[in-house]
Formats: structure tokens, C-alpha cells, sequence
């Protein structure tokens, strides 16, 4: 939904709304909301909710007294899952202070800024999110367990595949909140599924990240399973990747894209903890078809960056972050890393077309690689320059510390 204040004002009244959800993140990309009535939304537009920003991870460390979510109706979208008598809708929101200023531990405004900078420079970003998620039975208690809801293979159908009716209940759902997948299939773990969606300007793109995986996860309860988003659900077993599609370009042109691309790659090894940030993250990079090298293909999956070699496609994708990391962050980063390879005029290096997958760490001959554990990653970003200019110090620590 579109809409002005006024417009969203008409809409409540008509729709007989009865409860308004305001939506925001914690640093980490966990979705948090207070709900308010009606009656208390035009208070909401003009002053903000107050909220106790102590209870919230990371926002502690920026604030020491009452911070403000004001909301966007512009992001309006009703949770089809609700009843229909006393309906319920979502607004995203941004954090301010008390003055208006912005909160600098919100993720949402770190990825508008970075937004803001490309459009000084005349650069122009969209993505398109391909994320993963493993459906579990629940025990006789209702509790998740780690046992897969099918054997099925990568792009199975059924009887072998189970999850396609869960699929299908997703999409339709994301379809009604305005939210557009274009395929969906069984991935390559039992259990485990992906859903694929359009471009779209990065703000709008990242929302609808964590509108997807709060509408798997409810679709998946409503259906007696667990979705589980973590990046190494079973060991041995392939993990969740969210593999992100980068387009850019610059009054149209698109040459841009290589620069960006470069950019990158070259300071990938800096922002790899804010991509996978759990100790099991680094369990799944270098496993399978999650890479592990600083490289790029335009065939090869395993690779870090894929650029479709086809004529119809600009873009590149990504495929090092995984679905624990918090997508405002992880679209921000690659705008800016981006950007410092457009500036720069950076030449893209040459591609590794060969199959790295499965190669061994010490058998990589010249490749640069991606942090191997935690530690590592966390020590790249604390002693980063190119973070420092780019991220509130109290996010560094968080993530590092």
C-alpha cells in the first residue's frame, strides 16, 4: 500500500481496523512492534511512540532515556492471518530522539543514508533476495525439533516434496501484502525451501526481507512446523544462505556494475561478520555451495559473486551472507562498498571459472579467503577503516565485542 497520512487515516476507518502494529529492528535484523489502537495513530504520525530502548539488543549503548518509532504509512500492509472482524495492519517505522534527530543504532536509517549517497553520486541500487529456510516437525509439546518435514532433494516435487502447500501459502500471502516472489522450490537439505524475489529499491527490498521471514515462520506454526532461518540447522547438511542480487548503474547505464562488483570483493573480508554473524555461520561458509574464496564467476555457483553471463541480466549475486543477518546492514554495506569501487574506477579482476567448491582451504593456491571463524571476522571489522567511516561505533562493538 501507497499511501498519505490522510489516506491511511480513510483506510482504517473503512477497513475496520482495529489494532495497528509499529514495526522496526534490532541491530541484529530481529523484528520488534508495538501495537497501538486507532484512536492513538495521528499522535503516533505527529510525536512518535515513546519506547524503553534498554530492553532492546544494542540500543542500550546509544541511548539513556526514551527513544521515538514513527511510522511510515507508505509501508501500510495488513497481516492477511489476522481475523477479519477487528483487522490488523503494519506500518514500518524509523527511531528518532525526543528532538527529531535520527537514533544511530537504527539499521533502517543506516541503509536510507547509504541510499542518499548513491543518489548524490547518481548511482541507483536495487536487489533481489533468494533465502533459505528448513521446515521441523514439533514435538507432542509444540516444541521445534530437528527433524526435517520431508526427505526430499533440491527441486523435488511431490509426494517426495511436502512443502509445497506451505510454499504455496506463503507466496499467496506475501501476494496479498504487496510483496512479489517468482518462484519458489524445495532446496538441496530435507526439509529445507527457498523462495525467490523481483528487485526492488533497497528500503522497500530489506522491509520485505523481514516482513518474508515473519510470514514463513507464522505460516510454517500454522501449519504445525517450525521454520528454522540459522545458518547450519543440521551439520552435514546444507545451510540457509541469503544470496543477494546487486544491480547498479548510473543514468541507466549499467558498466558501472563491474566497479561496484570490485569494490566488493575488496572489502568483503571487512564486513563478514555483519553477513554472518553467529558462531554457526562459519560452520556453513566453505560447505557446499556457500563459498569460501575472495572470488568471482560467471558460471560457477560456488563462487562468491555470480554475474549472469546472460544479456538480459545485470546484476551480481551474492552468496556469502546467510539468513541470520540483519538485511538493512547487509544492503547498506554493499551500497557503500559499492560505491567505493565506482569512485575509485576499480577494474574488475579476472573470473575463477573452475569449480572451487570442495577445494580445501590450503589447497586454494592464491585466493584470497573469507574469514574461517568468527574471531577472525570479528578482528577484521574492529580494526576496519572503511567501517569506521560508515557504521556507529556502538554497532562495531556490538557485533565484535
Amino acid at each position: 500500500m501507497n499511501c498519505s497520512v490522510d489516506e491511511f487515516m480513510q483506510y482504517i476507518e473503512e477497513e475496520d481496523i482495529k489494532f495497528i502494529r509499529l514495526l522496526f529492528s534490532d541491530i541484529y535484523g530481529n523484528p520488534k512492534n508495538i501495537a497501538i489502537m486507532p484512536s492513538y495513530i495521528e499522535s503516533a504520525f505527529e510525536n512518535g511512540v515513546g519506547i524503553n530502548p534498554s530492553g532492546i539488543p544494542g540500543f542500550a549503548a546509544e541511548a539513556d532515556s526514551d527513544i521515538f518509532i514513527h511510522p511510515h504509512p507508505e509501508t501500510a500492509a495488513l497481516l492477511p492471518w489476522r481475523p477479519e472482524q477487528g483487522r490488523v495492519v503494519r506500518l514500518f517505522c524509523d527511531l528518532r530522539y525526543e528532538d527529531g534527530t535520527m537514533f544511530a543504532a537504527d539499521t533502517r536509517n543506516i541503509l536510507r543514508e547509504a541510499v542518499k549517497k548513491a543518489e548524490e553520486q547518481g548511482i541507483k541500487f536495487s536487489f533481489g533476495t533468494r533465502i533459505e529456510f528448513y521446515l521441523f516437525k514439533l514435538d507432542e509439546d509444540g516444541e521445534p525439533t530437528k527433524i526435517p518435514f520431508d526427505q526430499a532433494g533440491y527441486m523435488d516435487i511431490a509426494p517426495l516434496d511436502k512443502g509445497a502447500n506451505v510454499r504455496r501459502e506463503i507466496c499467496l500471502t506475501l501476494e496479498r501484502m504487496g510483496i512479489t516472489p517468482f518462484n519458489s522450490h524445495h532446496e538441496a537439505g530435507p526439509g529445507q525451501n527457498e523462495i525467490d524475489f523481483v528487485s526492488a529499491d533497497p528500503i522497500k527490498a530489506a522491509d520485505d526481507t523481514l516482513t518474508y521471514i515473519s510470514v514463513v515462520k507464522t505460516i510454517a506454526a500454522r501449519n504445525g512446523l517450525y521454520a528454522d532461518f540459522s545458518p547450519k540447522p543440521i551439520p552435514g547438511l546444507p545451510g540457509n544462505g541469503f544470496h543477494v542480487n546487486v544491480s547498479a548503474s548510473k543514468d541507466g547505464d549499467t558498466s558501472v556494475l563491474t566497479s561496484a562488483i570490485e569494490g566488493i570483493l575488496q572489502k568483503i573480508y571487512d564486513l563478514t561478520i555483519f553477513m554472518n554473524r553467529s558462531e554457526d555461520s562459519y560452520q556453513r561458509i566453505g560447505k557446499g555451495d556457500a563459498p569460501r574464496f575472495i572470488t568471482w564467476s560467471g558460471y560457477n555457483h560456488g563462487q562468491l559473486l555470480r554475474i549472469p553471463q546472460s544479456g538480459v541480466h545485470h546484476y551480481a549475486q551474492l552468496r556469502s551472507p546467510d539468513a541470520f543477518s540483519n538485511p538493512y546492514l547487509v544492503f547498506a554495506l554493499i551500497i557503500y562498498a559499492s560505491l567505493y569501487g565506482i569512485s575509485n574506477k576499480l577494474e574488475l579482476r579476472a573470473p575463477v571459472n573452475d569449480d572451487l567448491r570442495g577445494v580445501a582451504y590450503n589447497k586454494g593456491g592464491d585466493f584470497e579467503l573469507l574469514p574461517r571463524t568468527i574471531d577472525e571476522a570479528k578482528e577484521a571489522a574492529k580494526h576496519s577503516e572503511f567501517l569506521k567511516e560508515i557504521l556507529p561505533e556502538s554497532i562495531i562493538s556490538a557485533y565484535c565485542d
